[in-house]
């Protein structure tokens, strides 16, 4: 991944939380912050108050329109032409940073030449938002230099978000607004510790930091700090692993805290792939759908039952400690990790977490500073090279790691799945506000279940009265892969020829029909755009009224 988008290629928000409520600009694209987020949205809200404006992109009303100057109604798969198309106005209007674009990048004038086809005439064709409001929002953005970009999964999770990250990278870029207090790139994680995760490796082609596999001088350092040889190779990814599953080339999987059958794309495949194989082992706090289909299963404590660290999205180390024991058959994730090494030859022979964290600081100087001691009371957000060091809120400020940054054109790429006849509408997926990825615990708790404890499809007012769809009804979603049977709900939130399914519910998984298209450079699937049929369910009762009709 070039430019910009590779510096931060850690997923990590450039910026701190803090700093969002002395924002000018806020631009949210691809993010449902408000329900997903809401700590950080309730920051933007103050930020708000003090006279932030916001600008937001998604193919839904989201919640955070409510406070939003603009709403940009994208059509889903179009994030490109958007981003472009706002990038080409404001070259032309000369808004961009010239200082910035002349000491700390390189390749401008290439670029600016492959924004000649993005005028706004042209993005709202592939978008869907009016012209002006295009040229409008380039203006409020690029006119600010303490504007911050937030994006999520809703940039990400396309056939082309290795590309939709790089256009918003060249935004950035192009105006300047990185590497200072009060800007950035801040991609919000998913998931607690889902930082902490990447930062530890938990990648297939990176050690600890971010140090490629590859490299045989960074292979030989980890290789002399853990006493084996190390593969040259880098591994797959989850989705990867699937299909290496089902042509038989990987032959066992150990999977820990994940719930691929529920958030895994084209839920047959996956289930398919996951029951080729010759062993399976979860490692999970509860019996999940996954879990059902495993050889062994490991139980596991939760994140109150043990001691560690988790790192949030903007970077910060935060301790994690012990309140109450495991129930007890469960074992903390380190001792099941030491358990299941030693018996494959290759004993790993830590007393306690600390010992974890501070291996992980003498193999990357970015956390080299960070103790438990220093953690005690508050969290530090990395880098924090040494013990005198008080972390780093945002990040560049003394410039970029690999010199100047690079712009690097980006060419729409249309959805990898196209509506058709027989599937006329576009399907887009994600979270709600109650509950929490798969529901493995949220659908747990009895009053979450009983405020949204059923499945929904969104479906615009006008495309309900066409298909006569009433609020409430049960309707079927097909696609190319799959079919769910699953409540309408009738929401101004999406636009005609849209629905959205939240990804939560195992009795109408969206995962049954959405995309396993790839991004073709970091493998993550499509799960944002897919075309779908949606139809009413006939009756009996139905079927007979229609033939004595």
């Amino acid at each position: 991944m070039a430019g910009l988008a590779a510096i931060f290629g850690s997923g990590a928000m450039t910026n701190s939380i803090r700093e969002i409520e002395g924002m000018e600009v806020i631009f949210i694209i691809g993010s449902n912050t408000k329900e997903t987020h809401p700590v950080i949205a309730n920051r933007m809200i103050k930020a708000h108050r003090k006279g932030a404006r916001i600008i937001v992109a998604d193919p839904r009303r989201v919640p955070m329109v409510k406070f939003a100057e603009l709403f940009l109604r994208i059509r889903p798969g179009s994030d490109i032409a958007l981003l472009n198309g706002m990038a080409h106005v404001i070259v032309q209007e000369g808004l961009q940073n010239d200082e910035f674009i002349r000491e700390k990048t390189e390749g401008f004038e290439a670029w600016k030449r492959s924004l000649r086809e993005f005028t706004p005439e042209v993005a709202e064709g592939i978008s869907g938002v009016p012209k002006e409001q295009i040229i409008q929002a380039a203006r409020i953005y690029g006119g600010s230099r303490k504007a911050g970009i937030f994006y999520t999964m809703g940039i990400t999770q396309h056939a082309c978000g290795t590309d939709n990250v790089r256009a918003i990278a060249n935004l950035a870029t192009l105006t300047g607004n990185i590497g200072r207090e009060f800007t950035g790139v801040n991609p919000l994680r998913g998931q607690n510790n889902v930082q902490g995760a990447s930062d530890a490796a938990c990648l297939p082609n990176v050690y600890p930091g971010y140090q490629k596999v590859d490299d045989k001088e960074i292979r030989q350092k980890f290789e002399k700090a853990w006493g084996v040889p190390l593969s040259p190779k880098p591994g797959l990814t989850a989705t990867e692993m699937m299909n290496a599953a089902l042509d038989g080339s990987l032959k066992a999987l150990y999977i820990m805290g994940e719930n691929p059958v529920i958030t895994d794309p084209n839920m047959h495949h996956t289930i398919k792939a996951l029951n080729s194989l010759e062993f399976l082992v979860v490692q999970d706090i509860f019996m999940t759908e996954t879990a059902h289909l495993a050889d062994v299963i490991l139980p596991a404590a939760c994140s109150f039952e043990k001691d560690g660290t988790f790192t949030n999205t903007e970077r910060r180390v935060q301790r994690v400690r012990k309140v109450v024991n495991p129930p007890p058959r469960a074992r903390d994730d380190l001792t099941v990790i030491k358990h299941f090494s030693r018996s494959m030859g290759c004993p790993m022979e830590y007393d306690s977490p600390e010992q974890v964290l501070q291996e992980f600081g003498r193999l990357w100087p970015a956390m080299a500073g960070i103790t438990y001691g220093r953690l005690e009371k508050n969290g530090i957000a990395w880098p924090c090279p040494s013990p005198d060091h008080p972390g780093t809120e945002f990040l560049y400020q003394d410039g970029f790691p690999k010199g100047k940054v690079p712009f690097v054109p980006v060419p729409f790429t249309p959805p990898a799945e196209t509506t058709s006849d027989e599937y006329p509408f576009v399907l887009t997926t994600g979270r709600n506000l109650f509950q929490y990825h798969s529901g493995s615990m949220t659908r747990r708790v009895k009053p979450i279940e009983q405020h949204a404890g059923e499945a929904y499809v969104e479906l615009n007012a006008m495309d309900g009265k066409k298909l006569g769809i009433k609020n409430g009804e049960r309707i079927k979603v097909r696609s190319r892969r799959g079919q769910v049977e699953i409540k309408a709900r009738i929401s101004r939130r999406v636009a005609e020829g849209i629905v959205f399914i939240p990804m939560h519910y195992r009795e109408a998984a969206a995962n049954v029909i959405t995309n396993d298209a790839l991004d073709p450079t970091v493998k993550i699937p499509e799960f944002k755009v897919c075309a779908v049929a949606v139809e009413r369910i006939v009756s009996e009762a139905d079927e007979q009224k229609n033939a004595e009709g």
